[in-house]
């Protein structure tokens, strides 16, 4: 299975101390260079830049269709952009990433989605997680991830729903 990723779920997880939940879930995730940069050369003390720099199982790629990046950059930051293009040359099967405007525009272009709520959903449901993505994800919160009350709420209902 290819799995690009953009930075929020690589910061979110790694915040919580959860970055191996993309290991276990996946084996190897790729990321473009913009990605690194961003995490690991100008996120240099933050959350995730350590653990990324480290992860022998995260690989980075060059992106070969600039043209694209810059299109795409209209709407959206390098990371978001690169990861995009990288998931399409690539042929990924799906495509980890928060932030609703390149979301939109992946599935646009027929990528298959997954936020960092949707990977704590995957892990809890495979055993992986010990705690409820809950929360998980109220501790991403208190620790500056910004999850919406909405998606909180559809989380808690998934999560109740699944127990009965």
């Amino acid at each position: 299975m290819i799995v690009v990723s953009n930075s929020s779920p690589l910061i979110a997880l790694a915040k919580v101390g959860l970055l191996n939940l993309l290991k276990e879930l996946f084996g190897e995730i790729r990321i473009p260079r913009a990605v690194w940069v961003e995490v690991v050369e100008h996120g240099r003390g933050k959350p995730g830049s350590e653990e990324v720099a480290k992860a022998e199982w995260i690989k980075v790629h060059g992106v070969s269709d600039r043209l694209a990046v810059e299109i795409l950059r209209r709407e959206m930051g390098s990371g978001e952009a690169e990861t995009i293009v990288l998931a399409k040359e690539l042929g990924a099967d799906l495509i980890l990433m928060d932030d609703e405007k390149p979301r939109e525009v992946a599935r646009q272009l027929g990528l298959k989605i997954a936020g960092t709520i949707a990977i704590l959903v995957r892990a809890w449901r495979k055993g992986l997680l010990a705690r409820s993505p809950v929360d998980v994800a109220l501790e991403m919160r208190a620790k500056g991830v910004w999850i919406s009350d909405e998606l909180l709420q559809k989380l808690r209902s998934l999560i109740e729903g699944s127990r009965s």
